[in-house]
């Protein structure tokens, strides 16, 4: 699953929800995968399309219906597994 989520870029940064630290949990019930992610950024304007994006990417890996939950939580790039692909440090 997690490599297949490596497609999904977010567009503006350039690195992907995997990268980026947004997918927090996925979830495998009898009938559909669930996927909790969070955002850069609470009003992100590519929200639609990310989303989009992870269930196709989910549903090719596991030929469920996914639903994935947006989490209110605040991103920062320590939740990053490698904060250094930003080309800063912190």
């Amino acid at each position: 699953m997690r490599s297949a989520l490596e497609s999904v870029m977010d567009p503006e940064i350039g690195l992907s929800v995997i990268d980026l630290g947004l997918i927090r949990e996925i979830h495998f019930l009898p009938d559909k995968t669930f996927v909790r992610m969070m955002l850069t950024t609470p009003f992100c304007p590519y929200a639609p399309q990310l989303i989009e994006e992870v269930k196709v990417a989910t549903t090719g890996v596991v030929p469920l219906d996914c639903e994935v939950e947006l989490m209110p939580d605040a991103w920062s790039p320590e939740m990053m597994p490698d904060p250094g692909l930003l080309g800063f440090s912190f």
